[in-house]
């Protein structure tokens, strides 16, 4: 906090005393220094920090110029993180201040005003400080989150992204998370964004400009040249963002407003980002786990954008259908398998994506299947033992999480044509036993799906040794040895009666 002993620091209003700017500064910028880093506070500090909140709304109100204006704003970006001291930004006037101070009031005319401040370093500074105030504000408030809806920030901020796509990156950069966090934090702005503010193109044409795509048909990207560069880091930074808003924008039912063509672009620009790679690969697989869990939110009819591109060509034996893209997803599950951690968020959205793919796309389907289930020779082995990718999802199905369990579960029975038979033959009635319980195929059958009539052949291996597989363990095991043979006729006729005394109490 600032120090008490100093004989400028706040009013007995709470107003900074002086209106000398350069005194201003000074002093916040000793306090920036000090606390830039601090992110949890004294509690008994509280009321002070709630009006020095007020006290920088206070000169940030006046015509001061941009750099006291950013001292102001770090300022109080540091105290934003603080919810409990946020009463004075959080009303009406305290947000009016900051969406000025970021360019987000006037529309479109004024993201072109911006365009040409932003030639001078210093206002530039205000506009990223203002949209990071914002955010911390937004984040943590929920009387803020209500003022932004009543305000049209998310009117602003489309009108900023419409007219700077390919402005400063800080700036893009946290438009698009503020957009991203009013999408998520307040359902009706999200459904402002696609009613009425066209979000979802605009997005669209964020991550065309981001991620240089050029159309080569109605919903294909133009193939990676092999000799291209990673994207660069603030570029997937924004993509990011913007990936994380459409994801926001696409959780309720899309087919009535949004129209197929559109989706099917978005799905097309997906599989064009899946294909790409970044500077880190801790950043790639960041950037790909948003992509799928976009593609998740979107209509399983689109999902055959991801295999149908002409122009690069596919596999005969898939219908001429390409299944790169569907090799990036099972790799990326696998990678997420081998984690061993946060399956619930890391794994089950790329799991259900498969899943749902695999359901309605038979080319997918069979694909998957060639990879995940080859037709079995190996019998004399547990099908949870190996580190096979089949190994490790049979592992999964008896996970203590249940939506884990599930969700592996669910892949192998729809990679199985929902066969309850092709099931244990592949996993064994141990492991496929919570799952059959729950859809009520117990006793065998199939599920609702209807699916092609292609059989699968069995190899010579499993067809010799399928008498000899225990259904339960779902593999070959040694004879037991029979305890009879090694018993005189007493204790056989010993043992017989135990067996009949234990099913009369049985009975009774």
């Amino acid at each position: 906090m600032l120090a008490k002993s100093n004989p400028f620091v706040i009013s007995k209003h709470f107003t900074l005393q002086t209106d000398n700017e350069e005194d201003i500064e000074r002093l916040l910028y000793k306090y920036n220094g000090e606390n830039n880093l601090t992110f949890t506070f004294d509690p008994k500090g509280e009321d002070l920090r709630s009006r020095l909140c007020q006290g920088l709304l206070t000169v940030l109100g006046r015509q001061v110029g941009p750099r006291c204006q950013s001292t102001c704003l770090e300022t109080l970006r540091i105290l934003s993180r603080d919810k409990r001291v946020l009463g004075p930004v959080g009303t009406r006037e305290g947000m009016l201040v900051l969406a000025g101070l970021a360019r987000l009031r006037g529309g479109a005319e004024e993201g072109d005003s911006l365009q040409r401040e932003v030639q001078i370093e210093e206002k530039e500074r205000v506009v990223v400080e203002a949209l990071k105030c914002l955010c911390n504000v937004v984040f943590n408030s929920t009387a803020a989150q209500q003022v932004g809806a009543d305000v049209q920030l998310a009117r602003g901020l489309c009108a900023r992204l419409h007219a700077a796509r390919t402005g400063r990156h800080e700036v893009g950069l946290f438009s698009l998370r503020l957009l991203f966090l009013l999408s998520a934090l307040r359902p009706d702005v999200r459904g402002a964004l696609r009613r009425e503010l066209c979000a979802l193109g605009l997005l669209k044409e964020v991550l065309e400009c981001t991620l240089d795509v050029r159309w080569v048909g109605p919903y294909e990207v133009a193939p990676l040249d092999p000799q291209a560069l990673p994207i660069p880091a603030e570029d997937n930074e924004r993509a990011m963002e913007a990936l994380k808003a459409l994801f926001n924008l696409t959780l309720s039912d899309t087919s009535d407003e949004d129209g197929d063509h559109q989706l099917r672009l978005i799905t097309a620009i997906m599989r064009h980002l899946l294909m790409l790679k970044t500077q880190a690969e801790d950043k790639t697989e960041e950037a790909h786990s948003h992509a799928i869990n976009l593609l998740s939110n979107l209509p399983v009819p689109c999902l055959d954008v991801l295999i149908d591109v002409p122009v690069q060509g596919g596999q005969e034996e898939y219908s001429g259908k390409n299944m790169d893209v569907v090799q990036v997803l099972l790799d990326f599950m696998e990678k997420r398998i081998d984690k061993g951690a946060n399956y619930k968020e890391g794994l089950t959205p790329v799991l259900s994506l498969l899943t749902e793919g695999s359901r309605y796309h038979r080319e997918i389907r069979r694909y998957i299947k060639t990879q995940v289930l080859p037709p079995l020779k190996e019998v004399k082995v547990r099908p949870e033992i190996g580190s096979t990718i089949r190994n490790k999802l049979v592992r999964l199905m008896t996970h203590v999480d249940m939506g884990v369990k599930q969700s592996a579960a669910e892949f192998l029975f729809v990679l199985c044509k929902e066969n309850v038979d092709n099931l244990l033959k592949y996993a064994g009635y141990g492991n496929a036993a919570g799952l059959l319980v729950a859809r009520g195929l117990l006793a065998g059958g199939r599920g609702e799906t209807k699916y092609s009539d292609d059989e699968d052949s069995d190899t010579e291996e499993y067809k010799s040794a399928k008498p000899f597989i225990n259904p339960i363990t779902g593999h070959v095991e040694e004879p037991m040895p029979n305890p009879i043979e090694e018993m005189t006729e007493e204790q056989k006729e010993y043992e017989a009666q135990e067996l009949v005394n234990m099913f009369d109490k049985l009975s009774r």
